[in-house]
């Protein structure tokens, strides 16, 4: 328990943090990863060497010093840990290797006149209460999961039944269960955690599910990333009746039960949610759907096919295909083309703005996203967005 000269000295903090808490959070990263290479798995090294990593703690943990003595104000920044941590299978075990390095980063990075025995002191309390937090909320979540229909803890073996290629980049893999028993009903706009064993070692991916619940098995939709460790793995070394370790899918990005409107707007690789979230709406068959989805080009995108079949099939779904990149085809195709923009909000937007609206896609685009939907008058609580790898700020 938190001493008030501790939340004091927590509170003191908060400039320092402002200013360098990113600085803090990479040495953090350093110290940890070359210290226990038992964690490395479960973070994504590209994540670390572009920064976003770093970044996103840093954010976390300065959010956690402002609020020390409100941490309901922290909103759904502790549910979106949890959920991220539980589809990786972060353990109790793992938070003391997280603590001592966090500390010693404090030390090193802000000296010992300022990082005194009374400040460590501090953050190690503050430190333990919130793992204490995580733990337990964890724990819990685990149970639930493990105890649900079809449901499960730690790793399931999966077989891959189908490997499709939706586009130039993106591949689509059919994964049941090798025990042949049912598996947990997702939401639609959960992810999945998988593990993974490359040459270069274990690493740990989430992935959204890319279709609705159907009790057998999921599907999972990937984008080739440049240099992507795991995602080259999948796309070059998984095939058809290979198995791969997944756990149970998580995640808070998910249909609110609601009689409003759906809107669904993606950039790139960010339709795989999008797709589960409109084909679950579209089979209820009692609310709009306007499906927006940004792409480069025709060779990227994929599930077109998908689209034009929900076109035909839906009276109640509307949907807007447009690329940045003009190609013959495109302009041949009689394709949209262009950037995301305003004035394509106010066109296809429902003329009520009292609607639920979910995007995702590269961190530019959701921040755009976020200002054009509350400036075309879209109320902020209904306008809902994930990130794929750390949280970001959508400044």
């Amino acid at each position: 328990m938190l001493t008030t000269t501790q939340r004091d000295i927590i509170k003191a903090t908060v400039p320092i943090l402002e200013t360098g808490g990113e600085a803090l959070t990479t040495h953090f990263y350093r110290i940890m990863l070359d210290g226990y290479p038992e964690v490395r798995p479960l973070f994504n090294q590209a994540n670390q060497a572009n920064g976003a990593q770093p970044r996103a703690l840093a954010n976390a943990v300065l959010m956690y010093a402002r609020n020390i003595d409100h941490l309901e104000n922290l909103g759904p920044l502790a549910s979106q840990i949890v959920n991220k941590h539980v589809a990786l299978q972060i353990l109790p075990e793992h938070y003391p290797i997280v603590g001592a390095c966090l500390l010693r980063a404090i030390r090193e990075v802000l000296g010992a006149e300022t990082a005194t025995d009374h400040v460590i002191d501090a953050w190690a309390a503050a430190y333990q209460q919130l793992a204490d937090l995580l733990v337990n909320a964890e724990h819990d979540v685990y149970q639930s999961i493990a105890a649900a229909p079809g449901g499960w803890r730690g790793a399931r073996q999966f077989k891959v039944t189908r490997k499709v290629a939706e586009s130039s980049e993106i591949t689509s893999f059919y994964l049941q269960p090798v025990d042949g028993k049912p598996v947990i009903a997702h939401k639609a706009g959960q992810y999945i955690g998988i593990r993974l064993n490359p040459e270069s070692g274990e690493v740990r991916r989430n992935y959204s599910l890319s279709a609705p619940a159907n009790g057998l098995g999921y599907r999972i939709s990937v984008k080739r990333q440049q240099g992507g460790v795991a995602s080259g793995y999948l796309h070059d070394r998984i095939m058809v009746d290979d198995t791969v370790e997944l756990f149970p899918p998580s995640g808070e990005f998910v249909l609110i039960d609601s009689a409003r409107p759906l809107v669904l707007i993606s950039g790139g690789v960010g339709i795989t949610p999008t797709l589960a979230m409109a084909e679950t709406a579209l089979r209820t068959g009692n609310r709009d759907v306007v499906f927006i989805h940004y792409a480069r080009n025709a060779s990227v995108q994929g599930f077109q096919t998908v689209i034009d079949e929900w076109r035909e099939r839906y009276p109640q779904f509307a949907a807007h295909v447009v690329h940045s990149d003009v190609t013959p085809g495109d302009v041949s195709a009689g394709r949209l083309t262009g950037r995301p923009s305003l004035a394509h909000l106010r066109q296809w937007l429902p003329a009520s703005r009292d609607i639920e609206v979910y995007f995702l896609g590269p961190q530019p685009f959701m921040a755009f996203m976020k200002r054009a939907l509350h400036e075309v008058g879209v109320p902020d609580r209904q306008s809902h967005y994930e990130f794929f790898g750390p949280a970001q700020a959508l400044a």
